[in-house]
């Protein structure tokens, strides 16, 4: 059964680049963005990293904390987050546990080209998104800003955001109102 807006997260655990524990349960309370990818220093994997790195900032600056999750083991995660400079834990998850909680594996296909999407978690342990790009797309960080932008506005208020929408344009209000 696939892992859909609304479910509670899967709780997970793991070990980070430098062999410490890192679970769900360590972000209790937080929002949360879990960001899969198949492999280091693949060109695609490696230029979507780079990409989030590039705006970890202003992830961070909308509450979320950021953790990487793929296939490699954390010596090789080590030397991917210092050769690009990444600013967030990369969680080894070799033997495909994590990727396998979170659905991401086809049976049909290799599991290297389908462990590529992102989660975004709220505070409650609620998937509030989940997104998943093909092996040939890279995926669109200022989209996943976007939808956080959305997500934090429709939280407080009773409105939706209409397609294409970016932060202080037009929403929709809520027939209820």
């Amino acid at each position: 059964m696939s892992l859909k807006e609304g479910d509670k997260a899967p709780a997970f655990e793991g070990i980070d680049q430098d062999g410490n524990p890192i679970k769900l349960s360590d972000f209790s309370g937080k929002k949360l963005v879990l960001y899969f990818y198949p492999k280091d220093n693949t060109p695609g994997c490696t230029a979507q990293a780079c990409n989030l790195r590039d705006n970890y900032q202003a992830l961070l600056d909308a509450g979320y904390a950021v953790v990487g999750i793929s296939s490699d083991s954390p010596k090789k995660h080590t030397n991917f987050i210092n050769k690009f400079e990444l600013p967030f834990p990369l969680i080894a998850d070799e033997d495909k546990t994590v990727a396998n909680l979170y659905d991401m594996i086809h049976p049909n296909a290799n599991d290297t080209l389908t462990v590529r999407s992102v989660f975004i978690i709220g505070p409650d342990k609620k998937v509030k998104l989940t997104l998943t790009y093909p092996a040939s797309t890279g995926r669109n960080f200022l989209e996943i800003l976007r939808v956080i932008d959305s997500l934090q506005l429709t939280a407080n208020y009773s409105v939706a955001t209409p397609a294409d929408w970016k932060d202080g344009e037009d929403v929709v209000v809520s027939p209820a109102i």
